[in-house]
């Protein structure tokens, strides 16, 4: 009997994280206009968020660059077709590794930051002093922060991509001697705007919604202690990255089977 009452208890206190965690999510998609009225917020987090994890996205974009410009090379040239190393770059690029990579990083540098920042304002009193003040702390703190995650991600995406093909495009013409007009010309032929970038910048969308509401919710819903915010920051980037991952899986199933 008492497993039974703990096992309905824990299914209870479950169903009751899952429904607050939805009135969030959507309370948080209704504050857009919010936002957009009050827009210096959102550029504030932009600068934050993005700025701040440029330094990452860069380096991490090139150096994979570097490997798949090598790992493509020597897989081509087996075949004879080193020339569509760029095309191999690109798609790997723009269609999996950008969005994917970009979302993971993400977690780790801003989705992190974001969770110890709410949950030290919690911590603090914060947020229920700006509830004393009559001051709705999800549409002045939470919700900015929201929708600058979802601007950030899909840009940071970009840029990861766009420096890992100059870094395709250094190990595989540069270093190797791959002709260059083989490696821009299969590149612009094969990649198609729509189906690959397209496809790309939605999964970038998703995974900056995901990221950043795990974020905010895990920092929203921390024990006010310091013990309460760290193990909330490890669960942002546990639930963030296997979120991340689970999703990429989905996404391009019902992508390329369409």
């Amino acid at each position: 009997m008492n497993f039974l009452a703990n096992l309905g208890f824990g299914v209870r206190q479950k169903l009751a994280d899952i429904g607050q965690g939805t009135r969030l999510f959507l309370r948080l998609l209704g504050l857009l206009g919010a936002c957009l009225r009050r827009f210096g917020l959102v550029r504030d987090q932009i600068h934050f968020l993005g700025n701040y994890s440029l330094a990452i996205i860069t380096v991490s974009g090139l150096f994979v660059g570097f490997v798949l410009g090598l790992q493509g090379y020597y897989t081509l040239q087996r075949y004879g077709s080193s020339s569509a190393l760029g095309l191999l770059v690109a798609l790997s690029l723009v269609r999996e590794l950008g969005p994917v990579v970009t979302a993971l990083l993400f977690a780790g540098r801003a989705g992190t930051s974001l969770t110890a920042e709410i949950g030290l304002m919690k911590a603090g009193e914060q947020l229920s002093a700006m509830d004393m003040m009559a001051v709705d702390p999800v549409r002045r703190i939470l919700a900015p922060r929201f929708w600058a995650g979802i601007i950030t991600l899909p840009i940071l995406s970009a840029v990861f991509s766009a420096v890992g093909i100059l870094g395709g495009w250094v190990v595989g013409v540069v270093m190797i001697g791959v002709d260059p007009g083989s490696f821009w010309g299969q590149m612009q032929g094969g990649v198609d705007v729509w189906k690959d970038v397209g496809n790309g910048v939605l999964k970038s969308l998703v995974f900056g919604v995901t990221v950043t509401f795990v974020a905010l919710l895990q920092g929203y819903e921390a024990q006010a202690t310091p013990e309460g915010v760290s193990r909330a920051t490890t669960r942002t980037v546990v639930v963030a990255s296997l979120s991340v991952l689970g999703l990429d899986f989905i996404l391009t199933a019902l992508m390329f089977s369409l």
